[in-house]
């Protein structure tokens, strides 16, 4: 019995390298891993207050069915978020509830792309945004995002990468891999061109909050007229990882995507809906105190200086500073291995320490790195770099 290709063609690094981490710790070996974007796994614990309010829902709600799109308070909580952050004028109507960002990804390159059509992401990107266009018979265009200029997004190559095939643009801001920021004029200029070309944009803004030198802005501020689907969630900024929560805003005044939304909807119909109880929990983290969100800017900033300090006092090893989320993506600088995925084994293998490789979120413009989170404490962070410092000392 055969698999269809398209299955078996899915490449996520992410966790892909967990693999042969696991058969180390059945060896009874400790892995240090650096490659999930999870806070809870470290010292960042979801507020008690959400906590509770999932334990009473789950006593006062029918644990039932709700409509596939979403609860309508959770809805309308939502809509006041992005009426008062990103001053965009939608409804609860336009706002739809998913099982984590994942799945917004996947139901909008599903309504959205025919075999043949091309989508500009990041370059390099968060592998599933690749993985689903190209699940879907599309073509992922990777556009240069500049590492000499913290990891900004080149304009002019995002010009020459639009053809007459190309349907959309993704922005990850802030990005996953590289923590980069991208500035209003570098988003006001993708908005244009997106515009210009009659693309609509997917904007990945699940770590808005999550920023430590600069603003988050999103395309849909800057681009009123320009249709916009805003992809966010609970489980970074909310510390709510494991509920699977996440929405998809659609913000489209000219209607240009009707159709694309219908077919999104029919997909929610078709897999029900999501969790009934989280749904009514995280209302609490919308209204309720949000104290934790500046504890975690705070550590976040702090273990950020300190990783980007100490990586680039490694040999062989080079990183720019992140600006928002959680993630560092450093360059190998040493050519001594055959490729960012041997070095990234390599390391596993000697020092224990798990890290992703970067040609698994672009293989152009990922080649050569790897990605770090800097999630651990400062004397985790300490201790996992000094070995890989003496890995390289031997090695490189």
């Amino acid at each position: 019995m055969r698999a269809t290709q398209r299955a078996l063609n899915i490449d996520y690094a992410i966790r892909e390298v967990t693999v042969p981490a696991r058969e180390l710790e059945k060896q009874g070996v400790k892995i240090v891993k650096l490659n999930i974007g999870d806070p809870n796994k470290w010292d960042f614990e979801t507020p008690k207050h959400v906590r509770a309010a999932l334990c009473r829902a789950v006593e006062e709600c029918d644990n039932g069915y709700t409509a596939e799109e979403g609860v309508h308070e959770l809805r309308e909580a939502l809509m006041q978020k992005e009426r008062k952050k990103n001053k965009i004028d939608v409804t609860p109507e336009d706002i739809y509830i998913t099982n984590g960002v994942s799945e917004s990804i996947l139901d909008m390159m599903a309504a959205s792309v025919n075999p043949g059509d091309e989508v500009l992401v990041p370059g390099p990107s968060y592998p599933s945004y690749i993985e689903y266009v190209k699940y879907f018979g599309g073509t992922p265009v990777a556009y240069k995002t500049d590492e000499a200029n913290d990891w900004q997004p080149d304009l002019d190559d995002i010009r020459k990468k639009v053809s007459s095939k190309t349907k959309s643009m993704v922005i990850i801001n802030p990005n996953n891999p590289t923590g980069a920021l991208y500035s209003r004029k570098i988003l006001k200029g993708m908005t244009d061109i997106a515009g210009e070309h009659d693309m609509f944009i997917m904007s990945d803004e699940i770590y808005d909050l999550m920023t430590f030198e600069g603003e988050h802005h999103s395309p849909a501020t800057l681009a009123p007229d320009l249709p916009v689907i805003l992809f966010n969630g609970f489980s970074k900024v909310d510390l709510l990882p494991g509920w699977r929560l996440g929405y998809s805003c659609f913000r489209d005044p000219n209607g240009k995507m009707d159709e694309i939304r219908e077919g999104f909807v029919k997909q929610l119909r078709l897999r029900l809906c999501a969790n009934h109880p989280c749904q009514l929990a995280v209302i609490e983290a919308l209204k309720g105190p949000q104290d934790h969100m500046e504890v975690t800017r705070r550590k976040l900033k702090e273990r950020g200086e300190f990783a980007h300090r100490r990586l680039n006092e490694i040999k062989g090893i080079s990183t720019t500073k992140p600006k928002g989320a959680f993630y560092m993506f450093p360059r190998i600088e040493s050519k001594k291995w055959k490729s960012d995925k041997d070095w990234v084994l390599d390391v596993l293998k000697e020092t224990h320490v798990l890290f992703v490789h970067g040609s698994g979120f672009d293989t152009t413009y990922g080649a050569w790195h790897f990605r770090s989170v800097f999630l651990p404490p400062v004397e985790v962070l300490d201790d996992a770099f000094n070995r890989v410092d003496s890995f390289m000392r031997k090695n490189a």
